[in-house]
């Protein structure tokens, strides 16, 4: 969890808030069977998911590295990335109300993947 805290703060876009983004965005951490793998995603503009992917050796999860192949995520990541999807409609596109980051902020993942 660390390494991917620290990863995250090292390759989030800076600033973090512009004119095309609300300075948001999501971190997954998963300790898989073959990687240790950190997930770094952030907003763009209203409606696009931007991800900068990391692995490391599972014996040493601090040596994270830009993953080497095209991989996106497992079905076990996506599901963290579908309720991040779900949310930011929710409270910021979708809501009757206006864009709410704040609610979006605190929606949080409880479940169990």
């Amino acid at each position: 969890m660390a390494a991917t805290v620290e990863m995250a703060a090292s390759v989030l876009p800076s600033p973090a808030r512009t004119d095309s983004r609300y300075g948001i965005g999501f971190a997954i951490a998963h300790d898989a069977a073959d990687y240790c793998f950190a997930l770094v995603d952030w907003w763009h503009g209203e409606h696009e998911i931007h991800q900068r992917l990391f692995s490391a050796p599972r014996e040493r999860p601090e040596a994270l590295r830009p993953h080497p192949s095209e991989a996106i995520g497992c079905v076990w990541e996506m599901a963290v990335t579908d309720f991040e999807r779900r949310a930011w409609l929710r409270h910021v596109l979708a809501n009757p109300e206006g864009p709410d980051p704040d609610a979006y902020i605190d929606a949080h993942f409880t479940g169990r993947v």
